[in-house]
Formats: structure tokens, C-alpha cells, sequence
């Protein structure tokens, strides 16, 4: 690992959005390098000015979704001209390209934060709602709700899973404890049971019994949140096979 390789996963540290493997790689590059530590505390320091740089504000409405957009559409080097076409060789040949095009993911990010602590919310607010996974920011948005509501049930194995919904926010997420893992020939499958039809609302799978999972669609008020056990891939007619294991009305 070069010097400038070693920078791009201290940018990433920085701003804690390293995988594990990354983390693993940072850590060995710094111990075989100690001169490099002051590379890593510069990008940290930076990381921390920006997170104080502002007071804390909430953050307006959808700025993940935003954020994600805007990142989404910012123009990269151009691969035509001689600086990107110098880095798409280099990234080609080197061992280290998933971290080099990340990188220039960084730097995309980096320019929306610094426009959003400009307007007065804090790196430290918005860093986290962008690497969230959608289930728990969908969650974090229905609790916030003012008609917030939750149920749980418990199934006959002991396991239980609760159903948080507003009406207000359209949504719902599904959050199991102790739930078994499934075969690699099954998945589960969740459902918006309104009335005598089931709409799919997509599938899950489980780690170590948990699960956090979104339904896909827009949720009715008098929906009822449905799971069965489905095939790999999910029910081929588009219909329930089996008898749900799980369903919780919301009237």
C-alpha cells in the first residue's frame, strides 16, 4: 500500500464509513507505517471540526434522500480528458480499485456535507442518516410521527415481532427477535393485507434471529402486516403459499 492509498482510508475512518476489511487493511498499513499517523490525525481532526462546525439542528425532512440524489448526479472526472483517463488506468491496474472509486464517492459526499453544515446541521447529524441502513431510517421517521403506533406479537416458538406504522408517513417497518433462520430454498415474505387482497411488500431475511425490514409500497391505515414463508426469490404467483406466521392488524 502507497502513501496516497493509505489517505483514502484515512478519509474513510474519519467519517467512520470504513467495511471491516477496510479497517483491517488501515490498521496494518498504519502499524508497518507510523509516519503516516499524522495523515490519520489531520483527516480526523478535519472530520471533528466539521461535526462542531455548526450548532445542532435537526435535520430537515428527506436530507438522506436528497443527499443521495445530489450524490447520485455529481459529475465525475471525465474519463475523455487526460487526468481521468490517467486515473481509470490506474485504477484498472491497481489492487486497491473498489477503494479508489469510493473514494471518489468520498469526495462527492464530503461537498454535499459541507453544504448542508452550511446551512446550520452538523456533520455528525448528517453522516449517520446517509449510512443508515433504510429500514432504520424509515423507523427513526414513524417514531417521530405524531401518530405513531406499534403492536407486537409473540409466535408459538417464542420468538416476537412488532409492527411500527403511521398513517401520516405511509410506511411500516417489521422488527423481529429470535425469529429462525430459514433454509437457502426459503425467505420470508412480507404482505400488506388490505381487505380480501395481499400485496407483496418484500422479503427479509434474518441474522442470528433479528431482523429490521421495511415494506415496500405506501401502507393503509386498517392495513394488516402480514409474513409467510415463501421459495427463494419469494411467491411465484405473486400470492401467499403458506398461512402467515405472522400478522398484525393496524385498525
Amino acid at each position: 500500500m502507497n502513501e496516497d492509498e493509505f489517505a483514502e482510508l484515512a478519509a474513510g475512518r474519519a467519517l467512520h464509513a470504513l467495511s471491516d476489511a477496510d479497517e483491517r487493511r488501515y490498521a496494518d498499513a498504519l502499524a508497518a507505517h507510523p509516519e503516516w499517523a499524522a495523515i490519520a490525525e489531520h483527516d480526523a481532526e478535519t472530520a471533528a471540526m466539521l461535526a462542531g462546525g455548526a450548532p445542532a439542528a435537526a435535520p430537515p425532512a428527506g436530507i438522506r434522500d436528497a443527499l443521495l440524489a445530489q450524490i447520485a448526479v455529481t459529475p465525475q472526472e471525465d474519463p475523455t480528458s487526460p487526468t481521468g483517463a490517467a486515473l481509470d488506468a490506474e485504477a484498472a491496474s491497481a489492487p486497491v480499485a473498489p477503494a479508489r472509486r469510493w473514494s471518489r464517492r468520498l469526495f462527492a459526499l464530503a461537498a454535499s456535507v459541507v453544504l448542508i453544515v452550511g446551512l446550520g446541521v452538523t456533520a455528525a447529524v448528517v453522516i449517520p442518516q446517509l449510512t443508515q441502513p433504510a429500514s432504520v431510517v424509515a423507523l427513526e421517521k414513524i417514531e417521530a410521527a405524531p401518530d405513531a403506533q406499534q403492536a407486537t406479537v409473540e409466535l408459538e416458538s417464542g420468538a416476537e415481532a412488532t409492527a411500527h406504522w403511521s398513517a401520516s408517513v405511509g410506511s411500516a417497518v417489521l422488527v423481529t427477535d429470535g425469529l429462525a433462520v430459514l433454509d437457502e430454498d426459503q425467505t420470508y415474505q412480507l404482505w400488506f393485507v388490505r381487505g380480501d387482497e395481499a400485496l407483496p411488500a418484500g422479503l427479509f431475511e434474518t441474522d442470528a434471529g433479528t431482523a429490521t425490514a421495511l415494506l415496500d409500497g405506501a401502507m393503509h391505515e386498517g392495513d394488516v402486516i402480514a409474513v409467510t414463508v415463501e421459495q427463494a426469490g419469494g411467491s411465484p404467483t405473486g400470492q401467499p403459499t403458506t398461512d402467515p406466521i405472522i400478522a398484525i392488524p393496524t385498525a
